[in-house]
């Protein structure tokens, strides 16, 4: 068997689609969704995503800002700029791209944001209010595009084996939660592995749908996967390739070339999840507008 390719950039599609028309709703009640992204030096992963998110949101007709700020930045001054942008009735949204650099503390600047703008889903209030299902919270834009592939691509967990490879608040945590609660894209039973699980491939063999957020490049290959399986591959990781142009090509945390002839459907990488992040940022930062005017 060959896998059905799990097109995220087609869905992603679709999702922006949508939200343009919510955006041009909003606009003719006197409402148009403002996304304000803060950016502190100069890693050029970051810059590239950081246009992305700006393109996507001048496509939707939304207000879009990014503010860059210097590496020698200090930290009360970042802190100050957040207060700021919390006091501002323009800015529904926040998002502060990370890594940020040393010694700068993420999680102190993410913990200052105001959480009805935290649209990346990552302030503790909104950590708590998705674990308990609460729809006004903002679930972080990659787990939340994980469950909408699974949804848009015909793909029911409910009552399937989901195995999480990873743990981190960012994406392992996050999704295993969403795919437990009682809601589309959800009733699964869940299985979350990470570094210190013996024998993965005990586990991901017993995946009825396999989430792969490990940061390791195709650490998860054909064999450890169960036939007939479906793979949603979250990882991007640059590797040496002297036959490319840059010098390097992108690769997931599943060899996809092996897994492809195993599972019933895959996301690939690039165009798997990655579109979709950025399309859950924008409905975020919708909803965040939405939920503001109507407070």
């Amino acid at each position: 068997m060959t896998a059905r390719i799990i097109d995220g950039n087609a869905i992603g599609k679709a999702i922006r689609e949508e939200l343009g028309a919510e955006v041009a709703d909003l606009k003719a009640r006197g409402v148009t969704p403002g996304l304000t992204v803060v950016i502190v030096g100069d890693d050029p992963a970051s810059q590239v995503y950081v246009r992305m998110k700006g393109r996507a949101a001048d496509e939707l007709g939304m207000k879009s800002e990014t503010i860059r700020l210097p590496v020698t930045v200090s930290e009360p001054d970042v802190l100050a700029l957040v207060d700021r942008l919390n006091a501002d009735p323009m800015v529904h949204g926040i998002l502060v791209q990370s890594p940020l650099p040393r010694p700068l503390n993420f999680d102190r600047v993410v913990n200052r944001l105001a959480p009805a703008k935290d649209v990346d889903g990552f302030h503790p209030v909104n950590v708590g209010l998705v674990v308990r299902g609460d729809p006004a919270a903002f679930r972080p834009c990659t787990p939340a595009g994980v469950i909408e592939l699974l949804v848009r691509s015909g793909v029911d967990p409910r009552g399937r084996h989901a195995v999480v490879v990873g743990r981190s608040m960012i994406v392992g945590r996050p999704v295993a939660n969403m795919l437990l609660q009682d809601v589309p894209g959800g009733n699964a039973t869940v299985t979350v592995c990470h570094t210190k699980t013996a024998d993965l491939t005990r586990y991901t063999r017993e995946a009825d749908i396999l989430v792969v957020a490990a940061g390791r490049p195709e650490v998860v290959g054909g064999a450890m996967i169960k036939p007939g399986a479906v793979v949603i591959d979250v990882g991007v990781n640059r590797v040496d390739d002297p036959n490319r142009e840059k010098g390097y090509r992108l690769v997931g945390d599943v060899a996809f070339a092996e897994a492809k002839e195993v599972a019933s459907a895959i996301t690939p990488v690039p165009g798997g999840v990655g579109p979709m992040t950025i399309a859950m940022l924008m409905k975020n930062t919708v909803q965040a507008a939405r939920q503001a005017r109507a407070a």
